[in-house]
């Protein structure tokens, strides 16, 4: 995740958001570093992607996870089971390529730091704005990547640092990350502030924070980041969005057991969804346009 998990209470963003973000997602799989290589590394081919023979965690169902709260614009009111967000509409649309009707979905609560950690999982597979990343990697499997993230700067409209237009404005700034995300890293990495990093364990926390002085600034992925400025502020001010890890995409996967019978027929269900067109549509729908925002370089 990055993965400010804001109100991941984040409210239906779709009007806010434009067509960018989709052509964007057709252009590429996702994760630092790693994309579909080492996200599936230990993926097993399944004998076969027919229903029936599917190797699920409960017969008859598909037994997906996320976190909760569970925040728009992933999810829609804290329901993961109305289909609408994009996470939601996301599994929903791979369940049905598996050959499974809404009604054989059913959801369980995961959150988002133990999702990765090694063991077995009470899921199939968890959609939860995960970042695939070479060392989550180690313990779980990830699909091919469905949305490429950037991350997005919030401030409050009379800070300091609501006009910057580097990275290297930021440095001077008090800046608040989500634990367990890969914001932390990006900051660490691209900004380079020279003082620490304020770690919160939710999103309500990180807003808090900013309402209140603590920090000057910050830093989770855009789709939050618009929804925060827009529901969670009254004077938010978007500072802009950029990426890290030397160029390569961030990107979500969906995430599975370490060594999962299931990761390949996933990846063909997300390779249809992207083939076909409908990843796009739903991305559009409750994602786009988080590319509006400017780009900060160092």
């Amino acid at each position: 995740m990055s993965s400010l998990r804001p109100p991941r209470s984040r409210g239906r963003i779709a009007a806010i958001l434009g067509a960018a973000a989709a052509v964007a997602l057709l252009a590429s799989a996702c994760a630092p570093k790693s994309d579909s290589s080492t996200s599936t590394a230990s993926g097993s081919a399944a004998a076969s992607c027919s229903t029936s023979s599917l190797a699920l965690y409960k017969s008859g169902q598909l037994t997906v996870a996320t976190d909760s709260p569970a925040y728009s614009p992933w999810f829609d009111n804290n329901n993961p089971s109305d289909g609408k967000g994009f996470e939601s509409a996301v599994a929903y649309a791979v369940a049905k390529e598996l050959g499974f009707s809404a009604s054989q979905v059913k959801w369980v609560t995961e959150s988002f730091d133990n999702s990765y950690a090694p063991g077995s999982k009470n899921f199939d597979f968890d959609a939860n704005e995960i970042s695939i990343t070479p060392t989550r990697a180690k313990a779980v499997d990830f699909s091919t990547g469905y949305y490429d993230v950037t991350q997005g700067v919030l401030t409050l409209s009379n800070s300091k640092y609501a006009g910057a237009a580097a990275l290297s404005a930021l440095k001077g700034a008090k800046i608040g990350v989500q634990v367990s995300t890969t914001s932390y890293q990006a900051v660490i990495n691209e900004i380079k502030p020279s003082g620490s990093v304020s770690v919160y364990n939710t999103t309500d926390d990180e807003v808090n924070a900013l309402k209140n002085g603590q920090v000057d600034a910050i830093v989770t992925d855009m789709p939050t980041v618009f929804y925060l400025a827009s529901a969670e502020l009254t004077n938010g001010k978007i500072v802009g969005q950029f990426s890290y890890d030397g160029g390569s995409p961030e990107q979500f996967g969906l995430l599975l057991q370490k060594g999962s019978k299931l990761t390949s027929c996933v990846d063909q269900a997300l390779a249809k969804l992207k083939s076909n067109g409908e990843l796009a549509s739903i991305t559009k729908q409750w994602l786009s346009d988080a590319a509006d925002a400017p780009e900060l370089t160092q």
